[in-house]
């Protein structure tokens, strides 16, 4: 019987050892991707998602959201909290139609999609600058409800604010170190057969907890002994070199199929 195994051309990245960083929850699609393309792929989640202490705010948010104009959502992690606490509250999706929407990439546009709602906005960039640049002259004297994690950058509602927006901000979830991690990251970094060749960084989350889970010297060691960095996007990039880490791979659109796409390419640029 004639083998069906795929032929090398279509397995551009066989035998590739990859570290997926994502939380166990989302790790799946970007792993998918990889293995369609013949990588090896080790999941080890360097953030872990939890409901944030008290969701007081949001629910607050959610039973006045008649009172706002614009509704900002920035990744599916916000988009599914979101919804589950609406779900909680015995209220429907269809409670935001009267809102304007804006979503930060395409992936958080599909999960509000999925809620059978309409995003007015998603930026070219997927990321909080581009967001700004295109909300900006929409939103002066607006009510506008932002919706993240408890640790973000304030790009979004320092910027709408000073163009004259009234933003307020409300914590979804907020990520935190996986301690079931460390020894785990350790042992692959440490394997003489399965250590990965390229680590993967989804968020700055990604990385800065990278470092809390393993030290700054090792993290360095890591780098330097040979294993690349690939970023989705230049956010994630400049966290990286906050810690003085190399940005080896870039994904050029901030997503996932982008950051496999970065990562293809660069097969024989770094001769993995």
């Amino acid at each position: 019987m004639p083998s069906r195994s795929k032929p090398a051309e279509t397995l551009p990245l066989k035998g590739v050892r990859v570290l997926v960083s994502r939380a166990r929850k989302q790790a799946g699609a970007l792993s998918v991707e990889l293995k369609a393309r013949g990588a090896r792929v080790l999941e080890i989640p360097f953030i872990e998602i939890r409901e944030p202490q008290s969701f007081a705010p949001m629910d607050t948010a959610i039973r006045s959201v008649l009172d706002y104009d614009w509704l900002i959502l920035t990744s599916v992690n916000g988009v599914n909290a979101l919804f589950r606490r609406l779900e909680k509250l015995k209220l429907r999706p269809d409670l935001f139609e009267k809102l304007k929407i804006a979503a930060i990439g395409p992936a958080t546009k599909k999960a509000i999609e999925g809620q059978r709602l309409k995003v007015e906005v998603t930026p070219k960039e997927y990321v909080a600058e581009a967001v700004v640049e295109a909300l900006a002259r929409k939103v002066k004297g607006k009510r506008v409800l932002l919706v993240r994690a408890k640790v973000a950058r304030d790009v979004i509602p320092n910027e709408l604010r000073r163009a004259g927006a009234n933003v307020d901000v409300v914590e979804a979830y907020e990520t935190v170190v996986p301690e079931k991690s460390r020894g785990k990251l350790s042992d692959a970094l440490h394997s003489l057969k399965n250590k990965p060749q390229v680590i993967t960084f989804t968020s700055s989350s990604t990385v800065k907890n990278f470092v809390e889970l393993i030290g700054k010297r090792a993290a360095t060691k890591c780098f330097r002994d040979g294993v690349r960095s690939a970023s989705i996007g230049p956010v994630t990039s400049a966290t990286l070199r906050e810690f003085n880490l190399p940005v080896n791979i870039q994904a050029e659109e901030y997503t996932i199929p982008g950051l496999v796409a970065a990562i293809t390419s660069a097969r024989e640029t770094f001769g993995i």
